[in-house]
């Protein structure tokens, strides 16, 4: 699973309509929501404010919302562009200034899918790596082996206390 490193905005012009797409991290389906909001508030003008988000280890929580387009037209293809990109932790949003053309229900689902793939092409990706902390206790001794070993191995040793033992996580 990947996540976004930092918040992204693109936009793009389609047939006289303005697409503008906004990729967040997020933690919570309560802060997805604070955020959405967020974005609808600094779009007044907006004829439509489209979103999906997706959380969990292995995107268990999918929300979507087509915001007055026709169903399955926005807030489906928006969610699977995170989903086929693996993408968990994130909140896409598109908001759709109206340009006086209608494009029809594929050409709305080329466009939103494609304000989201563009921003997640231009977005820099983390990888989401399961991790667990352990925590030992050793003597002075072994201390310098281990550390070798979690040194070629790419683990890192946080809070050593060194008294008696050496005790890290």
């Amino acid at each position: 699973m990947f996540s976004i490193f930092e918040e992204i905005s693109t936009e793009q012009e389609i047939k006289k309509s303005r697409f503008k797409c906004r990729l967040t991290r997020i933690s919570s389906t309560e802060e997805a929501l604070e955020k959405l909001a967020k974005v609808v508030a600094e779009n007044p003008k907006a004829t439509h404010t489209c979103w999906a988000f997706v959380l969990g280890d292995a995107q268990e929580v999918q929300r979507y919302s087509d915001d007055g387009e026709p169903s399955g037209t926005a807030g489906v293809p928006i969610l699977d562009v995170l989903k086929k990109m693996e993408l968990t932790g994130v909140l896409a949003t598109v908001t759709r200034y109206f340009g006086g053309v209608k494009l029809g229900s594929g050409g709305l689902i080329r466009a939103y899918a494609g304000s989201v793939s563009e921003a997640v092409r231009q977005a820099r990706l983390t990888e989401k790596v399961r991790q667990q902390e352990i925590r030992l206790t050793l003597d002075y001794q072994q201390f310098d082996s281990l550390q070798n070993l979690l040194s070629a191995r790419e683990l890192t040793v946080f809070e050593p206390q060194f008294t008696e033992k050496v005790t890290l996580s």
